[in-house]
């Protein structure tokens, strides 16, 4: 073995395999060499056929959701669960899934997730009893720990190169988003099986995931340090997190994270049902959501582009939340152009999403106060994003009409404008 040094700290590095982190005295944490140059495009494809899984699974239930309800009777109240359960498990296991990437490594903690993911989306798709809600929970806890655990890999893995690898990744997950939307209601017309096979093929993807990713199993190796393993909830600096909970600037980039995630949520769930009793048909509705979930990859790339040549984010966070005004006000004044509308609030989507992450790191001074905020933002924001789907569909359900729910989503937009003026202004969480 050669040996090699990191900080003026002693790393094994076995040829052929990469590096050996080893513990830096006093610190409780593990050092690690970035990988070599020829290791990269194999650890790169792995990498995205991780995040390939990350909303297949959930995006495919939307365009089906009406034949899930008459299949199995579910009320109007009860079928978006199937959206917001899973957003409940991001927001509860998300504490857990730094646990498991310190004691299992980064590589395995993936692996076993794709493995779950895989049976999760099986076991969701077959007849039984509660088996729905089942291997629903358990898509939930798995991608919760995906979600986590993967920002950590590009973290180690491409220090020098984090906001472009992001980039792509972020893009892979939303082009197969946009797959699983369309192919949805093909799928569940290709057979008997109907939406059991709609929902149960994406468990082939996730296994796919695995055998690209397999290689990389016999790194086997930990994080290089343990803010590392997850901005979303894995510091266990308390001083840190008890500040952030204790600042105003923190709260309004949580509720910025939470609105626009309510807005997502409610409307890749209930667009392909508003649009079938508008008289559009399942397939064209399915078109609309690939359309949405595309024009997505294009406002996220455009606001990654535009935020560091802007002195604040005030401008583009007003922005994307218009445009969200815009889409489902749409929407709820003419169903019938509909696609027009879901461009409005997919560009919308895009735009948010990327500038609720950036605050993290814009509005923080260090990385323990960004994992601190990551934590409180994910997590009462994925919290938020549950009541979204459930909300529309129990106004819906009372109203018998679709406008009622739309126009809480346009007051919801209307919170989000004001709350986009507060958490775009060019300030930093002081204690």
């Amino acid at each position: 073995m050669a040996a090699n040094r990191v900080a003026g700290r002693p790393s094994l590095v076995r040829p052929g395999h990469g590096v050996i982190p080893e513990w830096a005295p006093g610190t409780g944490t593990r050092h690690a060499v970035p990988m070599r140059e020829l290791r990269r495009p194999l650890v790169m494809a792995g990498l995205l056929a991780v995040a390939a899984n990350l909303r297949t699974t959930i995006s495919s239930v939307g365009p089906v959701l009406d034949e899930v309800r008459h299949d199995l009777h579910l009320g109007s109240g009860t079928a978006p669960v199937l959206i917001s359960l899973p957003l409940v498990a991001f927001a509860v296991v998300a504490p857990v899934a730094p646990v498991l990437g310190r004691r299992l490594g980064l590589e395995l903690t993936l692996a076993l997730s794709l493995v779950g993911l895989a049976i999760g989306a099986v076991v969701r798709s077959v007849p039984g009893p509660g088996l729905l809600w089942v291997g629903t929970a358990l898509l939930g806890v798995t991608i919760a720990v995906l979600n986590v655990v993967l920002p950590a890999l590009v973290k180690r893995d491409f220090p020098d190169r984090i906001g472009p690898v992001t980039g792509a990744y972020s893009a892979t997950q939303a082009a197969f988003s946009a797959l699983a939307a369309g192919l949805a209601v093909p799928l569940a017309r290709a057979s008997g099986l109907g939406w059991r096979l709609s929902l149960g093929i994406w468990a082939v993807l996730a296994l796919i995931g695995l055998l690209i990713f397999a290689p990389q199993l016999r790194r086997h190796s930990l994080p290089v340090d343990e803010d590392e393993v997850a901005p979303a909830l894995g510091s266990d600096r308390g001083a840190e997190r008890a500040q952030v909970w204790r600042s105003p600037l923190a709260w309004q980039v949580t509720l910025f994270m939470g609105l626009q995630s309510i807005n997502y949520f409610a409307l890749i769930t209930w667009l392909p049902t508003i649009e079938r009793d508008a008289g559009i048909s399942a397939g064209a509705a399915g078109v609309h959501q690939v359309l949405f979930n595309l024009v997505a990859i294009g406002g996220s790339i455009g606001c990654s582009l535009l935020i560091p040549r802007l002195r604040d984010q005030r401008l583009l966070a007003v922005l994307g939340s218009l445009l969200f005004v815009v889409g489902v006000g749409g929407v709820a004044i003419a169903p019938r152009a509909a696609w027009l509308w879901d461009c409005f609030s997919g560009v919308a989507g895009g735009m948010t999403i990327v500038l609720a992450l950036s605050f993290i790191g814009l509005r923080t001074r260090h990385h323990h106060d960004a994992a601190a905020l990551s934590g409180m933002a994910q997590s009462m924001g994925y919290l938020l994003a549950a009541i979204g789907p459930v909300a529309v569909g129990l106004v819906h359900g009372a109203t018998g009409s679709w406008t009622p729910p739309l126009l809480l989503l346009v007051a919801v937009n209307g919170a989000l404008v004001a709350v986009a003026l507060l958490a775009g202004r060019d300030r930093v969480i002081t204690a």
